[in-house]
């Protein structure tokens, strides 16, 4: 039997310059600024999936190494864009770091975040398309995520959750009890 397999769904466009309440509402519009923001910026292989989580063969990240790590962090800056980087860039490399100083070979990143209504789109572009860079740059990638809209003054512009899963090698044995007097820190 041949399956053939569903045609790809066309991405949601945004055509206002702010984040409204509605872009919370899981509709149309919710589908168009994850669409338009989050998915095109992030490169998600199969968009057409899109399922509210990613979905992983165990012997791919068993090829890794023989223990999973796992470790999630939110980051609520202002300014959102700073010297050197921006609460995107800070997010995903935050949480690679927090795997990597662990001895796991990061592997994939979740991203959940909560925007104030009234917030720019094109600064959310801005943001994204930094966290995809970052994530290319750290040998990621984002595979699911979540996004809240909440009322003006309800958060302070933009907050950011990622979650980083990463694989530790065998024999890879790296923890703060592991440090001893001598030792160098890098």
């Amino acid at each position: 039997m041949n399956v053939m397999s569903p045609p790809p769904r066309k991405l949601g466009r945004i055509h206002v310059p702010a984040v409204t309440l509605a872009h919370g509402g899981g509709g149309k519009a919710m589908k168009d600024l994850i669409d338009d923001v989050f998915v095109s910026a992030f490169a998600c292989a199969e968009p057409q999936a899109l399922e509210d989580q990613a979905r992983f063969e165990l012997a791919a990240l068993a090829a890794h190494g023989d223990r999973l790590a796992f470790t999630t962090d939110s980051f609520v800056v202002d300014p959102l864009f700073f010297p050197g980087g921006d609460i995107g860039k800070l997010a995903v490399f935050g949480t690679v770091n927090d795997l990597a100083v662990g001895g796991a070979k990061p592997l994939y990143l979740s991203c959940a975040v909560v925007i104030e209504e009234g917030f720019k789109i094109d600064e959310l572009r801005r943001v994204a398309q930094s966290m995809a860079a970052a994530a290319r740059r750290a040998g990621v990638a984002i595979v699911t995520g979540d996004t809240k809209v909440v009322q003006r003054g309800s958060c302070d512009k933009l907050f950011i959750t990622t979650t980083g899963v990463g694989v530790i090698p065998a024999g890879v044995e790296v923890a703060i009890g592991s440090i001893r007097p001598g030792d160098g820190i890098l």
